[in-house]
């Protein structure tokens, strides 16, 4: 099997605070992959450090074969460019047009002209399942799943390795939550060599559509297993933890 994300004793101290705590996980590539876990269990920052936002204290991370701890700020940069990111809210700009906001990272990242640009947004535009007449309103004028699906298409322009999901559907309604889960799943199903990696509190979605899930405790991975083994877990932190989001 082959891996996107390999942490080897993963380590992260603030001062005197020590968030991440020897985190070691394998997250298969093409795969959907759901981190799970109470606030402050230390789910964003690990994420943080996929992006090569943060430095461990200590610790291995391997990214797509990459030991990106010892890259440089301009190597990192670079290899960004690898990842997506759909952030909790779309992260929209508010005075840019959903052309305009899905454009953004090939004019920023790319040599590509106008023409082949406009060439990718609107077959994205066609992907995500937006309609035509929203490509020159501003996000505003968009609702939530709209917004979303921009989001999306966005952070697919640069044909990433890797889709980072933060909290995806926190905010929607049920019918755009199930919606967006719905995104994800066909998004990742249709482009077989994209690997998703989701930071969510919607358990009942991260079963639907996780191949694995991680359960994130205390700064610790104190479960990792395809989705099947997840629902027939023993560990007493996570059985409350899916009591608790049952209901």
């Amino acid at each position: 099997m082959e891996y996107a994300v390999e942490c080897e004793n993963l380590i992260k101290e603030f001062g005197h605070d020590r968030i991440l705590k020897g985190i070691n996980i394998k997250i298969p590539k093409g795969k959907i992959t759901t981190i799970l876990g109470f606030s402050g269990a230390g789910k964003s920052t690990l994420i943080k450090h996929f992006l090569g936002l943060l430095k461990p204290t200590s610790g291995k991370l391997t990214i797509l074969g990459e030991d990106i701890t010892k890259l440089k700020d301009i190597e990192l940069r670079d290899f960004r460019k690898k990842f997506g990111m759909l952030f909790q809210y779309a992260a929209l700009f508010d005075s840019m047009t959903t052309f305009e906001n899905i454009a953004f990272p090939l004019r920023e990242f790319t040599k590509m002209s106008e023409a082949e640009i406009k060439e990718r947004v609107d077959s994205l535009i066609k992907d995500v399942g937006l309609v035509k007449e929203s490509t020159y309103k501003l996000p505003s004028e968009l609702s939530g799943g709209m917004r979303k699906r921009v989001g999306l298409a966005r952070a697919l322009a640069l044909k990433p390795e890797i889709i980072l999901y933060d909290e995806p559907t926190t905010g929607l309604d049920p019918i755009t939550t199930k919606m967006v889960n719905d995104l994800i799943y066909d998004t990742n199903h249709s482009n077989p060599e994209l690997t998703s990696i989701i930071i969510s509190h919607d358990i009942q979605a991260t079963l639907k559509i996780s191949d694995y899930i991680a359960f994130l405790d205390k700064g610790v991975v104190i479960e990792f297993c395809p989705t099947a083994e997840f629902k027939k877990t023993t560990h007493p932190t996570i059985r409350k933890f899916l009591d608790l989001t049952a209901h």
